[in-house]
């Protein structure tokens, strides 16, 4: 009899270039064996150059899809990437807080081009519920300062960047140091235990969808099983394979490949 794979759930914005959001997602747990399902929160019109326009789905649809996918099938762990509005951050915070799996939340505020995905009204909403149901939280450098206002400008500002992030009541802060000068470090920490996990700095720019990547792939791992620190350190493994296959696509920056292990095995 056929096993039904760990399941894992993203809730997020489409990206109709195939880069990130949804879309990667969901190719980062079909490459790492888990079953992906989607709740979409946006759509984008996206492409390599950046993002033209977003529109958030109805509060009523961003509930039914939760509903539909949690009341039927179940999770073994979520990721929630770009939620755009206060509503819709409060509709999936309060959700979750009534679910047992792991959750990962990315706390998107902008595209790689800089383009802005979440109200600046929304930031408050992210810190005051989503972050105390996550699991662990993912914020890259400029999304740190974003929500605790502590500015990383070394390798030595991470802890007092990971305890701010901490107080906003996740479980594990992931802060990812790639925007650094030197070799990218990233700093794991649940305030007690502390993990450093460091990658060659590559030389591609193309990198898109970079971020979503890593929290799917978490997510994923945790559904399999793994616990935080080695959670982190497959997908971090995943992500570098990922950003040094990156590939050009339209005129500006292509996206990490993710079918990278199936085409170079």
């Amino acid at each position: 009899m056929t096993s039904t794979p760990a399941r894992v759930l993203t809730i997020a914005g489409s990206d109709s270039g195939g880069g990130a959001g949804i879309q990667a997602d969901l190719k980062t747990m079909l490459a790492l064996g888990v079953h992906g399902m989607s709740v979409i929160a946006a759509v984008t019109a996206q492409n390599s150059l950046g993002v033209q326009g977003y529109w958030e789905l109805p509060e009523e649809a961003v509930r039914a899809q939760l509903d539909s996918v949690l009341g039927d099938i179940g999770v073994q762990a979520v990721k929630t990437g770009m939620l755009a509005s206060p509503v819709l951050v409060e509709t999936v915070a309060r959700t979750l807080a009534g679910v047992a799996a792991p959750v990962v939340v990315d706390p998107v505020g902008v595209s790689k081009h800089g383009d802005a995905l979440l109200a600046p009204e929304a930031v408050e909403t992210v810190k005051e519920l989503l972050l105390p149901v996550a699991t662990v939280v993912t914020p890259n450098l400029w999304e740190v300062e974003q929500l605790t206002s502590v500015k990383v400008e070394d390798e030595d500002d991470l802890p007092r960047a990971a305890e701010a992030v901490l107080a906003l009541g996740p479980r594990w802060a992931l802060i990812k140091g790639g925007h650094l000068s030197g070799a990218p470090v990233d700093l794991l920490t649940d305030g007690d235990r502390s993990y450093r996990f460091t990658a060659e700095r590559l030389d591609n720019r193309h990198t898109h969808g970079t971020g979503c990547t890593l929290a799917s792939a978490i997510a994923s791992r945790l559904a399999l099983g793994d616990d935080m620190p080695e959670a982190v350190r497959q997908a971090k493994e995943y992500v570098t394979g990922a950003i040094a296959r990156g590939f050009p696509l339209g005129a500006g920056i292509g996206p990490v490949d993710h079918g990278w292990r199936w085409r170079t095995a």
